[in-house]
């Protein structure tokens, strides 16, 4: 498995330390875990984005509902 590494001051770990011992986990995990929520939430805002600007071009999204109900597949 592969190991990265980064510096930081001496009160940005001490910052990081308390934040893993507040959740309970080690550095390691805290920080992996901080850095793909918020990964996340990039990821997702980008999709929300996308999905606003299909909206004011006029785009239409279909629910699943609608989608099997316009196949005519609740009838099989």
């Amino acid at each position: 498995m592969p190991t990265i590494s980064f510096r930081v001051s001496e009160k940005e770990k001490k910052w990081m330390d308390n934040y893993a011992r507040l959740h309970g986990i080690n550095l390691s995990d805290a920080i992996k875990s901080v850095f793909f929520e918020r990964l996340e939430d990039e990821l997702d805002l980008k999709l929300v984005q996308e999905y606003q600007n299909e909206k004011q071009q006029g785009e239409r999204n279909y629910s699943l509902e609608e989608v099997i109900k316009e196949l005519e597949l609740d009838e099989l």
